[in-house]
């Protein structure tokens, strides 16, 4: 082989790594282990609707759904360029590297919010439509350019936006806002501050130096911990109203109670202060708990539907 088609294979070799490159840079523009969540909590809410699901329509949903929240992310992203850049959890993103510009970003996430909402609602209804106009809006303006940089109360008010994929799910199904979605959402809504406080723990000295007043920086750590158990507590109130109001039965009770047993061992640990670990662990079985509860939702309404 000559050293000129070396060079060629070379060359070419380079360009597909760096349209890969490109490629996965956008794709961690979609956040996409918050989109799995996102993706899975309104597929419960889309499956457990007491309405026959066309499988086309929910596809369709579910991925307007997923876009919607990608652009989320991307919006996200390139408003907070500039902070992702100084904290280590963030400064490997596209845009802190150079990889991708704020302007691209911010075209991409603008581009991905218009065709999510657009099909959801031509496609499959307007309410489901303008509710996922609606989360969009408020994660990123509200959230995100709002609340964020003034309050530590940002993840308790910005926590709605999380808690609407169930929601999303169950209208695009049934063109209505259900009573029952709005107890899912309520779970996610009382599920994102322990869930975000104990990251925040982990990650104070990140947003201490970039100015981000989360609960442990502006109020200190025992006083976070203290919120912590209260607001699991009232988390755990909250996965019972689904059981008390006749929407799921003893299969989702009894593992709803099990899960709540373990996750409050793991934030009264927390409380006491014991290790130095507790707050990741803390942070990552909460996204088992959420994904855990919400599959026995799907479970007991399969076999309440086959009874």
């Amino acid at each position: 082989m000559s050293d000129m088609t070396i060079a060629r294979t070379d060359a070419g070799a380079g360009l597909r790594a760096g349209a890969d490159a490109r490629v996965a840079d956008y794709v961690a523009l979609l956040k996409p282990r918050v989109m799995s969540l996102v993706i899975f909590t309104a597929l419960v809410g889309l499956m457990i609707a007491p309405v026959h699901v066309h499988p086309i329509l929910g596809f369709t949903s579910i991925l307007c759904i997923a876009a919607g929240a990608g652009a989320s992310g991307a919006l996200n992203m390139a408003y907070e360029g500039d902070i992702d850049a100084l904290m280590s959890r963030t400064a490997n993103r596209p845009i802190p590297r150079g990889r991708i510009t704020q302007g691209e970003a911010l075209a991409f996430g603008v581009t991905l919010a218009f065709f999510s909402v657009m099909t959801l609602g031509i496609l499959v209804n307007w309410i489901a439509g303008a509710l996922l106009a609606f989360t969009i809006f408020f994660y990123v303006v509200v959230y995100t350019m709002w609340l964020k940089r003034r309050t530590p109360q940002n993840i308790v008010i910005g926590g709605a936006a999380g808690a609407a994929p169930p929601v999303l799910g169950w209208a695009a199904v049934s063109n209505t806002v259900d009573p029952h979605a709005l107890l899912l959402f309520l779970i996610i809504f009382t599920w994102t501050p322990p869930h975000f406080w104990a990251l925040a723990i982990a990650r104070r000295e990140d947003y201490a130096k970039v100015g981000i007043p989360m609960l442990p920086v502006t109020h200190g750590i025992p006083y976070t911990r203290l919120q912590i158990v209260l607001y699991t507590i009232l988390l755990v109130l909250s996965t019972l109203l689904p059981y008390l109001t006749g929407m799921s039965g003893f299969i989702y009770l009894g593992i709803a109670v099990a899960l709540n047993g373990r996750f409050l061992y793991y934030v009264l640990t927390l409380h006491r202060g014991l290790r130095p670990e507790l707050p990741m662990r803390t942070f990552k079985f909460s996204i088992t708990y959420l994904m855990l509860l919400f599959a026995a939702l799907i479970l007991d309404h399969y076999f309440l539907f086959r009874a």
